[in-house]
């Protein structure tokens, strides 16, 4: 992906009208996926760069399927505006309109125009450096926030200071001036940064900022020499990537970073961990996220991101935050049509579900249900305000969302295989080493009983051998993701003497009931199997057709799967059964890599059923 462009506004207006006349032109091609009943007539954004980089991914995949959509990034601040102004029909932002912008005293609220805030990216702000020694970059940096808020407050001005150098277990770093680079344009990034440092950092922020609070604007600290702004995430990123950039840091969205090819700093959280924001570590952060759910709140659907900047999962990235579109609802809405509205549902229906899915390669995170679910509560009203808009197989049930099973209201899928931090990003634990990748955990040791079930058919019996247990050792695998192990489930047998003339079969099922080591529990969906029948004879040379039951896979191998959860097939026979078969079956576990050390137990009900 090459880093975007953002003309000036006069450029803008001209690019708008040649993507416009490009964009309708495909709309009158028709989209091959496109509903055969919908009309749609191009919309206008702007706002945010902070999530610009996947919303023109799926521009390109609307305007592929007909629904043409321009979006221009000319800052949070500039789209907000924008909007209230009737400028454009929709705009991002990582910041609500506040009333009175704090930093420049001008007004910041829509009074006349009506809308609702819709969650529709999930990030992290990340950190990106360049510095460089013998002529290459130096990877792997981690730093505590405070370090950063002092570097940001002008009190660290060289890589070389001590408080790096102990982040760092002692890393020896060059004499090189520290450049913090900052965004010099009103713009969301600026906001989340400051909000994180204000609300984390009070005391060395307001050494910047004397009446505290987050901003859109940052001012460097008064005498400060070295500080670069920039206007447009792109150029951040362009001036860090640069030959010239030695010294520099900067914050910026993780997106920018990855498409300049600049590390990021791993910043420490909590837990004590260093952390990088990758989309895993975004998913776990934020599910201690607090969303505004009082309808009548002018911040109704945004974030508190305070148990979030202190979330104790030692995978949580600190500062990570949602991005949201600001969504026009009124039904006289001057700039509205219905094709307008269904190009806007279309639109942003794509973004909250199978646009997701690209999410974790641009940088960003994919969003959970809930706020997937709260999007559509949203987008809902632009039906309310013009009952042309058609809304059906626009929900959670149909939505290819990666975070979860459409419609499952109980997990964060993303959360739940997120990987755990290396055993040297712990804070005090040493360098990282190339290839290092063990995280140094204890054994998951999951035992599991297996009684026998008395069947009531006459001539039927079912054998299972007595007080036996399974035992699972599981090792975080190579990938850091997940705790695996396998092993033999106890063969038993059925033996069916049941008259000739009786030619029914019979199956075996099998149901794991929650592991759990007396205070914690681990859901059953996390175990898989595969059956086998190691054996069958028949009596008396007469027909016998038995199967195995198929392969059920753990959760983490399948998020639309339930594991041993429910009741599954080990074994069956379709029609006579008669004579002795033996069962069994190699059951396969992968739990989440934050399940804490030790042991669990659960019980494996095993049933025999006629017929």
């Amino acid at each position: 992906m090459s880093s975007p462009a953002y003309p000036n506004r006069a450029r803008d207006r001209a690019r708008r009208v040649a993507l416009v006349a490009a964009a309708a032109a495909l709309a009158l091609l028709g989209g091959a996926a496109a509903p055969a009943s919908a009309q749609y007539y191009v919309i206008e954004g702007d706002g945010s760069t902070w999530g610009q980089g996947i919303v023109n991914q799926w521009i390109a995949d609307a305007t592929a399927q007909g629904v043409p959509v321009v979006y221009v990034g000319i800052g949070s601040s500039g789209g907000s505006k924008s909007f209230a102004d009737y400028q454009d029909d929709f705009a991002i932002s990582e910041i609500p309109y506040q009333g009175t912008d704090p930093a420049t005293g001008e007004t910041d609220s829509s009074p006349w125009r009506e809308y609702a805030y819709l969650p529709i990216v999930a990030g992290g702000t990340a950190l990106s450096y360049h510095v460089e020694v013998g002529g290459a970059l130096m990877r792997d940096v981690r730093l505590s926030g405070e370090t950063i808020a002092r570097i940001y407050a002008n009190q660290i001005t060289n890589w070389n200071d001590p408080a790096i150098a102990a982040d760092n277990n002692g890393r020896t770093f060059p004499d090189l001036t520290i450049k913090p680079v900052y965004r010099s344009d009103g713009s969301g990034t600026t906001a989340q940064f400051t909000a994180w440092l204000d609300t984390q950092y009070p005391a060395i922020w307001r050494t910047v900022r004397a009446d505290g609070g987050s901003t859109s604007n940052f001012d460097p600290p008064e005498g400060a020499t070295t500080f670069i702004g920039e206007n447009g995430s792109d150029s951040v990123a362009d001036t860090i990537a640069a030959r010239s950039g030695n010294g520099t840091i900067g914050y910026l969205e993780y997106s920018y970073a990855l498409n300049a090819d600049t590390p990021v700093l791993k910043v420490l959280n909590a837990s004590g961990n260093f952390v990088a924001p990758t989309q895993y570590s975004v998913a776990v952060a934020l599910t201690t996220a607090r969303i505004d759910e009082d309808a009548t709140s002018p911040g109704y659907l945004t974030a508190i991101l305070d148990d979030v900047y202190t979330n104790p999962d030692p995978r949580a990235y600190p500062l990570s935050s949602y991005s949201y579109l600001i969504l026009p609802i009124g039904a006289d809405d001057r700039r509205l049509t219905t094709a307008k509205r269904q190009t806007l549902v279309d639109f942003v229906s794509h973004g909250l579900c199978e646009g997701q899915q690209q999410a974790g390669p641009y940088g960003y995170a994919p969003l959970p249900l809930n706020l997937v679910q709260a999007g559509f509560d949203q987008l809902a009203k632009l039906k309310t305000a013009d009952p042309g808009v058609d809304l059906e197989h626009r929900d959670v049930t149909t939505c290819n969302n990666p975070t979860f099973v459409a419609g499952d209201l109980t997990a964060n899928h993303l959360a739940d295989i997120a990987p755990m931090p290396e055993a040297c990003d712990l804070a005090g634990a040493g360098p990282c080493l190339s290839g290092q990748g063990d995280s140094g955990a204890g054994e998951v040791r999951m035992t599991l009983g297996v009684p026998s079930a008395t069947p009531t058919t006459a001539g039927l019996v079912l054998s299972v051998p007595t007080g036996v247990g399974v035992v699972l050792t599981g090792r975080r695998d190579p990938t850091n993701t997940r705790v695996t192990a396998s092993a033999a489930v106890p063969t038993i047998t059925v033996v069916d003497t049941r008259p000739d003339d009786l030619l029914t079969g019979w199956q075996v099922n099998a149901q794991a009931q929650a592991f759990t080591n007396g205070t914690a529990t681990i859901d059953a969906k996390y175990l898989g199997w595969t059956p086998a029948l190691p054996q069958i004879v028949p009596e008396a040379g007469g027909p016998l057709f038995a199967q195995a039951g198929p392969a059920v896979p753990s959760f983490l191998n399948n998020a639309a799967g339930t594991g041993l959860s429910v009741g599954r097939l080990m074994g069956r026979t379709t029609s006579s059964g008669r004579g002795t078969t033996t069962l069994g079956a190699t059951l396969d576990l992968a739990v989440p890599s934050s399940t804490a050390e030790g042991g669990y137990t659960s019980t494996l009900t095993i049933t025999l059923v006629a017929g």
